[in-house]
């Protein structure tokens, strides 16, 4: 596996079409630029309390933040103005979001690639990892059983490998939307993938895919140059670097974007991704990332630069990225992922995260066997709760669990959802959807304490529904959904 055949060679040059990046560049330049970001964190590097609270004021108005701004807050020393920021990323998410969370589980569908990143367990020189990608029927059976679990949602993980292209992708969507169980069934297809072509973007619209993921990793040239050999296909910085707009072109809605932090200085990566959704927004009339991701380096088999990482991320940091992203661009989806250990996510969740998933298992085939194997894993997992367990803490937290996907299919993407996003009314159109979804979940899945206590929370957030006729016409919907009803939304 370490060395690259000639035919993976010869793959590797046909992707990359620099006509469909150039398209993008400002004067022949990407968007990151190093003396902007250098220089507004030294500009800004002693911020005092009236200049921070005026920015969170800002936020506050779901203004997303320019440069000066969010490299202010990253320079914040005070630790009361960071218990101020905190409380404002939890009202700016209950805000935009409402008291829910939306869940989902990653489906890992090859480990194959072609890159060989320094930092990543499925890296091709890693003799250690067991390599595999699901058939046809394998796929299904995972499926089924993540169905079986209560699972609507998805995000369908590849490695970049010409066995996982475009048209293979594809096929594997349609799979995994055309397996039912009785009432059960996945609605939504999230990808995290390799960057892709306009082109090969479109067959992916075309099928039905989700939220479309790229994570720049770091977006410190440097760094990137060093992480990622040149002679693979992730060593094309750019390439990466403008995945997002290709998609956008190819009308994908949704688009997500994520840095490993860990990998360089936090702020810069920090203001990358800042950077990043402006120009996103600049390219697509006030259109930018549906999500931003923020994992950071968690230990993997046989990868030893993660052993001593340069720019390890203590818990106290972890909360302060999440917070200024928040903060930056507040009307934007956060994601937690499982790479956090519990007791992490409890103490981040209420600093502005809208989605995490749960009842995770990131090992090739690990759903139907129910073995967790490192040797099959990118990376290792620290939060392995069940799906009940962890929506019974959400339910002890006050929040609603949600396996919405109505919007997707109502048309509330792209433009739609960041125009109600940016005035605060997700939560207006979501919760009662949110409600029904989850009053599925107590209905079909869940274990007998998550049940009783989580129809007294949906009872709650019943009567706190804005107006009387919602609140009967939800009612209405939720006795349907006791009667043995699904796929109820408004």
């Amino acid at each position: 596996m370490a060395e690259l055949s000639r035919s993976d060679r010869r793959w590797i040059d046909s992707v990359i079409r620099e006509d469909e990046i150039e398209r993008y560049l400002i004067d022949g330049k990407d968007f990151i630029d190093q003396e902007l970001i250098w220089g507004e964190l030294e500009r800004q590097a002693d911020p005092d309390a009236s200049r921070i609270r005026e920015i969170v004021a800002k936020s506050k108005e779901l203004e997303r933040l320019e440069p000066d701004e969010t490299a202010a807050l990253l320079n914040c020393r005070d630790p009361q103005l960071w218990d101020e920021m905190y409380a404002a990323g939890l009202e700016i998410k209950q805000h935009v979001y409402g008291r829910r969370i939306v869940t989902f589980a990653p489906l890992y569908i090859s480990n194959y690639c072609v890159n060989n990143c320094a930092y990543c367990g499925f890296r091709r020189e890693n003799t250690s990892i067991q390599r595999k990608c699901l058939s046809e029927e394998e796929l299904r059976r995972e499926t089924l059983a993540l169905i079986s679990k209560g699972h609507k949602r998805l995000i369908m993980v590849y490695g970049e490998h010409p066995m996982t292209g475009a048209d293979f992708i594809a096929d594997t969507l349609k799979t995994v939307y055309s397996v039912k169980e009785d009432a059960g069934e996945i609605r939504r297809a999230n990808v995290n993938a390799a960057p892709f072509s306009i082109d090969d973007l479109r067959k992916l619209h075309e099928v039905g895919i989700g939220t479309y993921q790229v994570f720049q990793e770091t977006y410190h040239p440097e760094t990137y140059r060093r992480l990622h050999p040149q002679d693979t296909l992730k060593g094309h910085m750019r390439w990466r670097l403008y995945c997002m707009h290709r998609a956008m072109d190819a009308e994908v809605d949704d688009v997500g974007i994520g840095a490993l932090f860990g990998l360089f200085d936090y702020r810069f990566e920090i203001m990358g991704l800042l950077l990043h959704t402006i120009d996103l927004e600049r390219r697509f009339d006030g259109v930018g990332p549906h999500t931003i991701s923020f994992p950071r380096l968690e230990p993997a088999v046989n990868t030893p630069y993660i052993e001593k990482p340069g720019y390890k991320i203590d818990d106290e940091t972890f909360k302060r990225i999440v917070t200024v992203l928040r903060l930056s661009v507040p009307y934007t989806g956060l994601i937690l992922t499982a790479r956090e250990p519990a007791g992490v996510r409890r103490e981040v969740i209420p600093v502005g995260v809208t989605q995490i998933d749960a009842g995770s298992n990131i090992g090739i085939g690990g759903y139907a066997d129910g073995n967790i194997v490192g040797e099959k894993q990118q990376f290792m997992l620290s939060d392995t709760r069940s799906l009940d367990e962890v929506i019974s803490e959400l339910v002890d937290m006050g929040m609603i669990t949600s396996f919405c996907t109505a919007g997707y299919r109502c048309g509330r993407t792209g433009h739609y959802f960041m125009d109600i996003a940016k005035e605060g009314k997700v939560h207006t159109l979501c919760m009662p959807n949110a409600i029904l979804t989850f009053a599925e979940y107590l209905s079909d899945y869940a274990s007998e304490e998550t049940r009783r206590k989580g129809w007294e929370l949906l009872s709650r957030e019943l009567e706190q529904l804005p107006d009387a006729q919602l609140r009967e016409r939800v009612g209405e919907l939720l006795r349907k959904v006791r009667r043995g009803e699904r796929d109820l939304y408004l």
